[in-house]
């Protein structure tokens, strides 16, 4: 999935008709480029009972894998994210298992603060959501400058209401952007609505 060269991109969760009766499933995403063509999908694995029970229960702090996958239907990246309570933290990696890099969750009192990194541990964003933008996402680099947004859409009242479905438009403000830190930006978005917007367990 070749991310170099776009100014944005749409992640669009498919809607699920089993959410209107209360019940959380696999998330599911199709993604778009800024000609609206669709250049990949992505989607929570685990299909079986166990891996229903654990959305119903368990809510963000289970254990899940999204796989990403071209237009084409090719497998190109991994996002794992182990089973947590606090401090939320995911992986990403390539269709050989190689680290693209990770996220970790930092404290926040009224925002939500996440330091990403690359395969290197280096720290090369930090994605901070403003006050009173809960739905906004900008991602500075260490120095302060703000390279990348990530930003949750207003989808129509009764999918709101009805269906758990998100949009999310993922803009990259710099076009020095790696295909690697592109990447590592599109996973954020989706963890990023299975951390805080998807319905939490009871």
């Amino acid at each position: 999935m070749k991310l170099t060269g776009l100014s944005f991109i749409v992640v669009q969760q498919r809607r699920e008709l089993a959410e209107v009766f209360g019940f959380e499933t696999r998330n599911k995403y199709e993604i778009y480029d800024q000609d609206k063509n669709l250049i990949g999908f992505c989607a929570e694995q685990h299909k079986n009972f166990w891996g229903f029970l654990f959305r119903q229960f368990l809510g963000h702090w289970r254990r899940f894998e999204v796989h990403f996958f071209d237009s084409s239907r090719k497998e190109v990246m991994i996002s794992k994210h182990p089973f947590r309570f606090f401090f939320q933290e995911f992986h990403v990696h390539d269709s050989n298992n190689r680290l693209i890099g990770y996220a970790k969750q930092r404290w926040g009192f009224f925002t939500k603060k996440f330091d990403v990194y690359n395969a290197n541990a280096d720290l090369v964003f930090r994605m901070r959501s403003g006050f009173f933008s809960f739905w906004t996402f900008p991602l500075l680099d260490p120095q302060g400058f703000e390279r990348a947004l990530i930003q949750k859409k207003w989808s129509g009242f009764l999918k709101e209401m009805f269906l758990d479905a998100d949009n999310f438009v993922v803009t990259y403000k710099d076009p020095r952007l790696t295909q690697s830190e592109r990447e590592l930006i599109l996973a954020m978005s989706v963890f990023t609505d299975l951390q805080y917007f998807e319905r939490k367990a009871d």
